[in-house]
């Protein structure tokens, strides 16, 4: 890790600061007539209900619950604190993008032991349309987006330390008293990323993938960490040795913790289902208790929601499928009103669109495929880990396609997009080894980069806020056909 310990904080703290600043300005603005854009229809009237019973909801004729509680209850906090109003069911989501774009400056600092490409990440993450307009409305993904992120960054670390655990036993000569390598002790690290993928499933249930995919990543990093300090036989040692572990921590630990996040619904009465077992003979599995059983007839109830939320005969306006996202090719309108006043005319137009920054969301596919190599070609761990991160957020999409699907599920996916882009700076940068006219070189074209992307991100500001501007102005941010 680089030596500029404290350096590398208060850039940390500053970029984190900026971002609190441009996630909560004029935070209220954008609304219905004073009421909820979009799903914030559901959410932050959820999660009012939730804080009136004291963290469940209880209304089943409403019975459109179709996640678990975590988003709704973080919600839940700002409306505890600043009562029902616009910025109340924004300010946890705002405060959530906020923490995204702090990890985001240790992760890629940790990834390039590099300060000013730490620094850079937290700029670029900062100027994202996407993370930005789902970090100022009352909706799920940006928490889900969080848990992920604090997921991979744990594990990052977790990484780390089993790799200086492994140094201490090849220094003291007893990594050969072993063939399958040595015992690495309790991993705290990995057991909090362990929470921290249980509370994303507890907002969201395609939390499940990433579930998946950083265990599969984290065992791998296992056997190449015991290969590279020599162990005779690192894949089974890795095997024997870390599998078990690694599926208590990132596997049983976060199903506990997905159940617990129910406590509030098991300890109530009245929240929604929560009597199924007792009032209704279509619930089976009688061999549970009728609090499991009715839990379980609410599961699937909510699983049946979503098989049939389909495309159908009637395509929401703003639906796009999967293979739109990486270049944010079909964004989405959260709201828009006309012939207002307030842009120095007399028909003005605000209006809240959902839009990946360009300059950053454009390059997502050479960005995958230089990956790619890298981490085939170069076995470039950081790649590697990175496109983990993109694709289980993005791939599992492809397995139904007839689901409506809309471009705020690709929320997860924009931090690793942001890593992927700093991971080829820090190339076109070049080492510290390097000439001194080639790093100059190389600084200049980043910095030409990052300019670009904070201009683009500033055009875009007055759609991505839900500022008043001319009708001239609103086509002019329109640049495809389809954005329209």
């Amino acid at each position: 890790m680089p030596s500029d310990r404290l350096r590398g904080w208060i850039v940390t703290l500053v970029i984190g600061l900026i971002a609190g600043v441009v996630r909560v300005w004029d935070l209220g603005r954008a609304t219905d007539k004073g009421t909820p854009v979009f799903d914030e229809k559901y959410y932050a009237i959820q999660a009012w209900q939730m804080l009136r019973n004291g963290g469940y909801e209880d209304n089943p004729g409403y019975e459109v619950v179709a996640h678990p509680p975590v988003g709704k209850q973080l919600i839940a906090i700002g409306e505890w604190l600043f009562g029902y109003s616009p910025w109340s069911w924004r300010i946890s989501a705002a405060v959530a993008g906020t923490i995204m774009v702090v990890l985001l400056v240790r992760i890629a600092r940790r990834l390039t032991r590099s300060t000013l490409l730490g620094a850079l990440a937290g700029i670029l993450l900062i100027c994202d349309g996407l993370s930005h307009v789902q970090s100022r409305v009352g909706m799920l993904d940006i928490f889900q987006a969080l848990f992920v992120l604090a997921a991979f960054a744990l594990l990052l670390v977790d990484r780390d330390q089993m790799r200086e655990r492994l140094a201490v036993v090849v220094a003291e000569g007893r990594i050969g008293a072993s063939r399958w390598g040595p015992r690495m002790g309790f991993r705290w690290w990995r057991f909090a990323a362990g929470v921290s993928l249980g509370l994303t499933c507890g907002v969201k249930w395609n939390g499940i993938y990433y579930i998946m995919a950083f265990g599969l990543l984290s065992v791998l990093w296992d056997a190449l960490a015991r290969r590279t300090a020599g162990v005779r036989r690192p894949w089974v040692g890795a095997l024997v040795r870390d599998t078990v572990p690694a599926l208590g921590s990132l596997l049983v630990l976060p199903l506990a913790v997905y159940f617990a996040t129910w406590a509030n619904w098991f300890a109530s009465e009245t929240a929604t289902d929560r009597n199924a077992a007792i009032i209704s003979s279509d619930v089976g599995m009688g061999f549970l208790p009728d609090p499991l059983r009715s839990l379980l007839y609410y599961q699937l109830n909510v699983l049946d929601f979503h098989t049939h939320l389909t495309t159908g005969n009637h395509p929401h306006p703003w639906e796009s499928k999967p293979w739109a996202w990486p270049m944010g090719m079909r964004p989405m309108l959260y709201y828009y009103e006309s012939g207002l006043p307030g842009c120095g005319g007399s028909n003005c137009v605000q209006a809240t669109m959902l839009l990946g920054t360009p300059a950053m969301w454009w390059l997502a596919l050479p960005v995958a495929a230089w990956s790619v190599w890298r981490a085939a070609s170069r076995l470039d761990w950081r790649y590697t880990a990175v496109l983990v991160g993109y694709a289980a957020g993005y791939l599992p999409w492809f397995v139904n396609l007839d689901r409506q699907m809309y471009y705020f599920y690709a929320t997860p996916m924009a931090p690793f997009l942001v890593l992927g882009i700093v991971l080829v700076l820090g190339e076109v940068l070049g080492s510290a080894r390097e000439h001194t006219e080639r790093r100059k070189t190389g600084l200049l074209l980043v910095a030409l980069y990052v300019g670009l992307v904070v201009a683009n991100f500033a055009w875009l500001w007055p759609i991505l806020n839900g500022e008043p501007i001319t009708q001239e102005h609103w086509q002019a941010e329109l640049w495809l056909p389809s954005w329209r």
